[in-house]
């Protein structure tokens, strides 16, 4: 009996090491098998290549061909996964660093006057010092001509050593689109304004990741609780921490008692970042992201280091379907940690971590090495990624997610993104509204043509939370779009079209001829009508783009605030401290 006591565990022991190392043979036979696949296709890939450079009929561009290979390679993979060849590095760089050097001004291609045009100068860059503005065709680079060429063409000519200078050639047109005397004169892109020289020095430019703070108005129709700060913050570039927080220290100072902060839009960036900006709001020692990968350096954990800035003021978060990646561990942290109301749309629900890879001759490599986890222990990841040529575009449905609590108990799910607390959608924007304003759809250009003679005229304008345009300016320009021969696709017309062709393929048309007759009369095209029906949205598009030009990047933010309703359903949302804590469960 003695021995059978001793020799159990003996046993016991003796077995759970032969299945240890039963399980570490296996680990080790499946990790040579797969060095013997992985050397075995790279031979096959490096001879088929050998013979087809040799055999095939026509000459090959080896660039072209295997960087195809390449290119179908990482589409197996997930949509983050992405190789640089050494002339795109520096895309890759400034992508990753915010940094580049230029002339420091957002360029467009002009479809009427087929060339690429300034469409904002930043402020305080060589392009705004110089004098370059909104509609400057861009004629030439010292001697190398523009004219003809593709914005990412002129861009990596603009683009330069920091320090460098050349001679920009513009012609900075005179519009001619609106009524003269009854009369509408055709505009010539050729001779129709002056041809301008500036000489430009390149500078090291980094994009602002905090454009636009400041403390906000509330609502008229609610009983403001405290002064409300706003801060925008579009991108997680290195030391975007350091600028949020002093911009949050100034509106403190500024006697801020609760914030908006607007992550809409932002793409992410550095996680590191984005853990140093969500300490801001809470303690010292709280583990917000784990990371887990496949080798060790990819496998880490990150807590918060240093003392927080606030714990208790209320904040609200703004999040969209482009809040993603380092947003998400944002936004995410701070829901999971019952710090902040989330609100807005669902987010994209990137939850993979990337990092960089030199390659040999000066290639690159951005490659996912893990998924990373917020308190919760959830990874918003979707399930199931595909390379779509723009990522996992659908959230999966809630019923293949899985549960998790905030630290309070609040219900949270994994997989598909963030899922904001309160839902509230931004405003649509009707299709005649899209054509005036988006470059390319517009074949006549006359909003900016607009823009550009108002701005001409108006040496001056109020401040960019005051200024509109009258009753007679949107008249103007009411005139100059139907006399410019402006036109755009009606999705009633082509829904119509649709029904028809349906009715008539499921003989139901001829008995409902009448009414379809009828219908058709009532959704007659008439721009008139439609840009007075449109106003309000097409007047705040014209004054953002107006302002602009005068304010800059921060003008054009701070006119839109009074009117987007995710803003403003967030300021009676911190006003309303009841529903706040309740959405949190917080006790009161």
């Amino acid at each position: 009996m003695k021995y059978t006591k001793i020799l159990l565990p003996l046993l016991l022991i003796a077995s759970t090491l032969c299945i240890g190392a039963k399980e570490k043979e296996t680990k080790k036979e499946e990790k040579k098998n797969d060095a013997f696949a992985v050397a075995r296709n790279l031979e096959i890939f490096s001879s088929l290549y050998k013979h087809l450079d040799v055999m095939y009929v026509d000459s090959l561009d080896a660039d072209v061909t295997i960087g195809a290979g390449i290119t179908a390679m990482l589409r197996s993979l997930d949509p983050y996964t992405e190789y640089y060849p050494a002339e795109e590095v520096k895309d890759l760089k400034t992508m990753l660093t915010g940094k580049y050097a230029g002339i420091g001004a957002l360029i467009k291609y002009n479809v009427k006057a087929e060339r690429v045009i300034i469409d904002e100068p930043y402020e305080g860059m060589p392009a705004a010092e110089v004098g370059l503005k909104k509609g400057d065709a861009i004629l030439a680079v010292d001697d190398s001509t523009m004219v003809g060429k593709t914005v990412s063409y002129v861009s990596s000519h603009l683009r330069g050593e920091p320090g460098t200078t050349f001679v920009l050639k513009v012609l900075r047109p005179v519009a001619k689109t609106a009524s003269h005397k009854g009369k509408t004169e055709k505009y010539d892109k050729d001779t129709d304004g002056e041809v301008l020289k500036f000489k430009i020095t390149r500078k090291a430019i980094q994009m602002p990741s905090v454009p636009y703070y400041g403390i906000i108005n509330t609502p008229d129709t609610m009983q403001a609780t405290g002064k409300t700060g706003y801060l925008l913050l579009t991108q997680f570039t290195d030391n975007c921490a350091r600028d949020v927080r002093r911009a949050l220290v100034d509106m403190r100072q500024q006697g801020m008692t609760q914030l908006v902060f607007d992550l809409r839009n932002n793409g992410g960036g550095s996680l590191a970042e984005a853990v140093k900006i969500v300490n801001m709001f809470v303690p010292k020692g709280v583990t917000l992201v784990t990371t887990k990968g496949r080798i060790k350096r990819s496998t880490n954990e990150y807590k918060t280091d240093s003392e927080p800035l606030d714990t208790l003021m209320p904040v609200v978060v703004l999040v969209n379907g482009n809040t993603a990646s380092a947003s998400e561990i944002t936004s995410g942290s701070l829901q999971d940690l019952d710090r902040a109301v989330i609100m807005g749309t669902r987010t994209y629900g990137k939850g993979l971590v990337q990092q960089p890879v030199e390659l040999p001759h000066d290639a690159s490599l951005k490659v996912t090495v893990s998924k990373y986890y917020i308190p919760s222990g959830r990874c918003i990841q979707a399930i199931n990624y595909k390379h779509t040529g723009g990522g996992y575009r659908e959230h999966i449905p809630d019923s293949l997610t899985h549960e998790f609590k905030t630290r309070g108990g609040r219900t949270v799910r994994d997989g598909g993104g963030i899922k904001p607390d309160v839902e509230v959608k931004a405003d649509s924007i009707p299709n005649i509204a899209g054509y005036l304003n988006q470059s390319g759809l517009d074949s006549t250009e006359v909003a900016l043509y607009y823009i550009m003679d108002y701005i001409a005229s108006h040496p001056t304008i109020a401040a960019a939370e005051e200024f509109h345009l009258s009753d007679a300016d949107y008249a103007d320009f009411k005139q100059r779009v139907i006399e410019s021969g402006f036109k755009y696709d009606r999705e009633t017309s082509k829904i119509y079209d649709e029904l028809v062709e349906v009715a008539k393929f499921e003989g139901y048309y001829n008995d409902a001829q009448a009414e379809f007759e009828a219908l058709k009369s009532k959704l007659s095209h008439n721009l008139s009508r439609e840009l007075d029906n449109n106003r309000t949205i097409i007047s705040r598009m014209l004054e953002q783009q107006i302002i602009s030009a005068y304010y800059y990047q921060r003008g054009g933010i701070a006119c839109t605030l009074n009117y987007d309703p995710q803003v403003q359903q967030a300021l009676k949302l911190l006003n309303d401290k009841e529903r706040y804590n309740a959405i949190l469960q917080v006790e009161n």
